[in-house]
């Protein structure tokens, strides 16, 4: 199995506990997930990615900056999910709804 094979098969297996992390804290803020299961999945994937290539759950959707101190603030669920959803009715990457 090639480094990529395995990476892949990485990013399958913590997608699915991402996914069941963001169904929980989305029921216990009165929110639902997206419920386009393609976008839906690309957003968690990109979690997934971000968790094994970083260490740390950042925002697919938001440029890191490089700073550690700084980057804590698009560790999902990012500083501005509260806000957007309450504004838009969904956080900046359409992972969680109002």
């Amino acid at each position: 199995m090639s480094d990529e094979e395995k990476f892949n098969g990485s990013v399958d297996a913590l997608s699915e506990e991402i996914l069941e992390w963001a169904k929980s804290y989305a029921r216990e803020n009165g929110w639902k997930i997206n419920p386009d299961e393609k976008q839906l999945g690309a957003v968690v994937k990109g979690l997934a990615r971000n968790t094994l290539k970083f260490g740390e759950r950042y925002c697919p959707c938001r440029i890191r900056s490089g700073d550690s101190e700084k980057d804590k603030e698009i560790i999902c669920p990012c500083i501005y999910h509260r806000d957007e959803i309450e504004t838009d009715g969904n956080c900046h990457c359409h992972l969680f709804y109002k």
